[in-house]
């Protein structure tokens, strides 16, 4: 299955899955554990494979209680080194592919984000997840490629209607920011106040209901890498007060 022209559903997540740990994996090798990920400062490589380890066990061991209740945090403790640091990745990957497949989206579940608290959540995350960190191991080894498109356009929608909804924005003033992919002719509005933001309905507005204080535009994977701190704003197009881009930034 291609994600291109897919819709987001529970096969377009779990094909993002899969295809996201296998990139994230044939970029880490025994031979490459050490080197430094230039967008996670202070990681290797080796430290990327534990942290998407414990992430993925975690979800694997929670995503399907049924319940709300928040779970208990990562295991952290005695995780493996050397040789044996590949076999319990690939381990890790194949328990959360497992968990997400046999779970129905609308399954209660807990979240961190002012979301409904339903699987289906984790379904979307991990495919944002693991496309960051496939990229980021990528980046270590020096050939990073871009998020597939449609993956990234939602990506950008999920930094705007999870991220900085759950986590506040940084801004040091109000404003209005435009966010156009220019690959998809996708266009997201967000309205900054303070530390909130509110995804404006582009459908709904009128031009004259759009005082623009920045726009910024380009392909959708470099926009969510923008947006999650991998690639610096000035890859792309920016017009207008560039302190409000900042404000929306999550990496």
């Amino acid at each position: 299955m291609t994600l291109t022209g897919a819709r987001p559903d529970k096969a377009f997540w779990l094909t993002a899955v899969r295809q996201e740990g296998a990139g994230l994996r044939a970029a880490a090798t025994t031979e490459t554990f050490d080197a430094k990920v230039p967008s996670c400062p202070g990681w290797t490589v080796a430290t990327l494979l534990r942290h998407t380890g414990t992430g993925l066990r975690w979800l694997a061991a929670h995503i399907g209680r049924g319940v709300v209740s928040e779970p208990a945090d990562e295991q952290t403790e005695g995780l493996p080194d050397g040789d044996a640091l590949l076999p319990w990745w690939d381990a890790s990957l194949t328990q959360a592919v497992d968990a997400l497949d046999r779970t129905d989206p609308a399954l209660p579940a807990w979240n961190w984000a002012p979301r409904a608290k339903v699987a289906g959540f984790w379904h979307r995350r991990y495919a944002h997840e693991l496309a960051m960190h496939r990229w980021d191991a990528q980046v270590s080894v020096g050939l990073p490629e871009p998020v597939e498109t449609a993956l990234a356009v939602d990506g950008v929608t999920e930094v705007l209607d999870t991220w900085l909804p759950a986590n506040g924005t940084r801004a040091e003033r109000d404003g209005v920011v435009q966010l156009i992919a220019d690959d998809t002719e996708d266009s997201w509005i967000i309205r900054v106040r303070g530390t909130a933001i509110s995804l404006l309905d582009t459908a709904t507005l009128l031009p004259e209901d759009r005082p623009v204080h920045v726009q910024a535009s380009g392909s959708a994977s470099d926009l969510v890498l923008a947006l999650y701190g991998r690639v610096p704003f000035d890859v792309l197009d920016v017009a207008g007060d560039e302190s409000l881009l900042d404000a929306l930034r999550v990496g």
